[in-house]
Formats: structure tokens, C-alpha cells, sequence
């Protein structure tokens, strides 16, 4: 099939993936270039896929390509893949209203490199599959289970369910090279200014600070949450 209009049915649709809105009304996500679509075969979520490839099986103008996408250098092809959530795994990271694509697209990363399972955000933190948390997670957004939930209700769940909750607190917390390994963990993150909220700090089992030069004042997100994911790991 070739679409060469802006004003396609199909196109408009493919459009609107951008918004988060759309992307939650149809359980679909864009992913952009050949290494995203491949990491997207191999896990059974790539659905349909669009080319500026004469040869290809959808094929694009150039100028359709751009519309969908929004991008200033267009990408040679595009991938349609579904959203996939699972069960909730032993190794938990909880989010509570990260901001920056670029923070979360590191932190998703981190877990697969240190072998936590389960993401699950809050509702004020950014879509995981907005396009610029996807480029940024270089694939690994579809070796992850991503959830979204009001953390409150989460961490009822997870209390019941034997996990110990840890949080990050440097007016009273613990040196994290002391941290406790358990079978089933979950670490909250906040927010990138004001950290993590503190009706959710409440319910945690025990918190931790990451010792560093006074020189420095505080981590981005995604540093913070790799140290801790790597002293688990360790």
C-alpha cells in the first residue's frame, strides 16, 4: 500500500500516536528507525511497519513521513507496536512525577543493565512511550514491564505482597553501601526538583543517600537510581 496524502485516514491515525491521549485509547506506540523495529520483532510487539522503501509493503512519501513524525531529519521508517504489561516482577522501580524524557529513557536503561523487571510510574510522570522517552531507551523499552498506577494503591499491593520499600533521603537515610538485599524490591524516585512526595517517603521500610563530594548537592534521577540499582546488583 502507498500513501502519499497527509489527508489518509490511515495517516491522520498514525499522526496522532504522538499523543499520549491516542496512545492510551489504542494501546499503540510509534518506534522509529530499524534497530527499534527489530528490539520491537523480537519481542512480538511490532504491528504494522512504514517506509520510504518503494519496495516495502507500506510505503510513504517523504513528506507523510515528516507529518507523522514531526521531525526535522525524517526517519527511512517507522513501526506501529502495542503496549505490553505484565505481572509484577521481584525487582521494582516506582516513579513519582519524573518530568524529562531523557531521565526516564536513562532510567528504563539502567534497570534492564541491572536486572530490575518491573517500571511502574505514576500518573503525573512522563509516558513512557512518548517518542523521546523511546529513542532514548535505544531499544530497551521492549525488555521491560511498564506499568502505570497511582503509586498510593501500588504500594499497598506491594506491602501485602512481602516487598520492602526504599526511598532516597539524605537528611535521614542510610549509606547506600549498606543497603539490604531482599527477595522482592521495590525504590521510589521523585521528582527531578522536589524529590519524592512526602505522604509516599511514609511508606517506605527504610531510605538511603548516596554519599558524594559536599562540592556536589544532588544526582540527576537517573545517575541516582543506576547506584542503587548497581549496589543491589553487586
Amino acid at each position: 500500500m502507498q500513501y502519499s496524502s497527509i489527508s489518509n485516514d490511515k495517516i491522520k491515525s498514525l499522526k496522532r500516536l504522538q499523543e499520549k491521549k491516542y496512545r492510551d485509547q489504542t494501546g499503540l506506540f510509534l518506534i522509529e528507525g530499524n534497530h527499534l523495529i527489530e528490539e520491537a520483532k523480537k519481542n512480538n510487539q511490532l504491528k504494522e511497519v512504514y517506509s520510504l522503501d518503494e519496495k516495502a509493503e507500506n510505503t510513504v512519501t517523504e513528506k507523510v513521513m515528516k507529518y507523522i513524525t514531526g521531525l526535522d531529519s525524517v526517519p527511512k521508517i517507522i513501526g506501529v507496536c502495542a503496549k505490553k504489561e505484565g505481572k509484577i516482577g521481584n525487582r521494582v522501580v516506582l516513579l513519582d512525577g519524573v518530568q524529562d524524557p531523557g531521565n526516564l529513557g536513562t532510567i528504563i536503561r539502567s534497570m534492564i543493565a541491572f536486572h530490575a523487571d518491573t517500571l511502574i510510574v505514576s500518573e503525573d510522570t512522563v509516558d513512557a512511550y512518548a517518542p523521546k522517552v523511546i529513542r532514548a531507551t535505544q531499544g530497551m523499552i521492549f525488555h521491560i514491564n511498564i506499568i502505570r498506577k497511582p503509586l498510593k494503591d501500588i504500594i499497598v499491593e506491594l506491602k501485602k505482597d512481602a516487598y520492602k520499600i526504599y526511598g532516597s533521603s539524605v537528611h535521614d537515610g542510610k549509606n547506600i553501601k549498606t543497603i539490604e538485599k531482599n527477595e522482592k524490591i521495590a525504590i521510589i524516585m521523585g521528582n527531578e526538583g522536589k524529590g519524592i512526595k512526602k505522604e509516599f517517603l511514609k511508606e517506605t521500610d527504610e531510605n538511603y543517600y548516596i554519599p558524594m563530594n559536599n562540592l556536589c548537592e544532588s544526582l540527576n534521577v537517573g545517575v541516582a537510581l543506576s547506584i542503587f540499582l548497581y549496589e543491589l546488583d553487586k
